[in-house]
């Protein structure tokens, strides 16, 4: 009983040891994404900082013209919803964080009255929204690790579709956005209309202040304007849920690690236990044969 009981521990501790390869190696593997998303994230800042000034001195140097396009919809009959998770799991809560706060809006928008599109980024949100009975009009998969601006293009062309056509009137966005390596935060944001960007102070230019002369006109350099930010809001958000995901995948599988580590060892203390039960029995089965002949003679 107590061999076998040993040889079942022995391929359970070659399970788990076999197993704390396979985390070990994949969170050297994202701590190594982690650096270069952030050089990414860090690289695209001064293109998404620059968008943002344009679209604020337009806004200060004509206000009524650029209120078509920054002015907050009065009615929604449609709204466009965009959610961004990854290709992969075990990463934490990084896919189920941005899927329930999906989920919330896009029952909250039809509480409201409102007719939901909703597209998205990554095979879980996709699977996710289905799974729910959620019709997903269009799902893009294959580029959530490592998005390219010609990845934002092609989404953001395909979501603007229906609000230039007048068929939508708001696309909102769901992502997760990297505030820093020990936090991440599940956000909701409004692409369209255009929204009045908030420059941080450092940011901000003295001059920054409506006097810029425009040609053409603030309204048609708006809308000329609008693909192009959408592309860079679009871009960053793939960026920073990138380097969250990494980040999130690197922490999951540490602790993964950490986990097979005390299991391995409670199980190793286990069969050590075992293996003594074993001897001490076979001890005292011996003694207890001498005795039994010691006693017969």
């Amino acid at each position: 009983m107590a061999g076998g009981q040993e040889r079942i521990l022995r391929r359970r501790i070659k399970s788990v040891q076999a197993t704390r390869k396979i985390t070990k190696a994949m969170e050297l593997i994202a701590a190594s994404q982690i650096a270069r998303s952030q050089a990414r994230i860090v690289a695209n800042r001064p293109y998404r900082n620059g968008m943002k000034r344009i679209i604020v001195e337009a806004a200060l140097g004509d206000p009524a013209g650029a209120a078509k396009l920054l002015a907050t919809p009065e009615n929604v009959e449609t709204a466009i919803v965009l959610v961004i998770t990854g290709d992969r799991g075990l990463s934490g809560a990084y896919n189920s964080s941005a899927l329930r706060a999906g989920e919330r809006l896009v029952r909250k928008l039809r509480a409201e009255g409102a007719n939901v599109r909703l597209f998205c980024i990554g095979k879980k949100a996709g699977a996710f929204f289905r799974f729910r009975g959620m019709e997903v009009e269009q799902s893009f998969v294959g580029f959530a690790d490592r998005p390219t601006f010609a990845d934002a293009r092609l989404v953001a062309s395909t979501v603007a579709a229906p609000f230039i056509d007048g068929g939508a009137q708001e696309v909102l966005l769901v992502s997760t956005r990297f505030l820093s390596a020990a936090t991440q935060a599940v956000e909701v944001e409004r692409l369209l209309p255009l929204s009045m960007p908030e420059i941080p102070h450092a940011d901000v230019p003295k001059k920054l202040k409506g006097y810029t002369e425009f040609e053409p006109e603030v309204e048609k350099l708006l809308t000329s304007l609008a693909p192009r930010a959408l592309e860079s809001e679009i871009f960053s958000a793939l960026l920073e849920g990138a380097a969250s995901f990494h980040t999130s995948q690197q922490r999951a599988m540490a602790a993964a690690t950490d986990n097979a580590d005390e299991l391995g060892q409670t199980l190793s203390r286990i069969m050590n236990r075992a293996r003594q039960d074993s001897i001490t029995t076979e001890i005292m089965e011996i003694v207890s044969g001498a005795e039994a002949l010691r006693s017969g003679k």
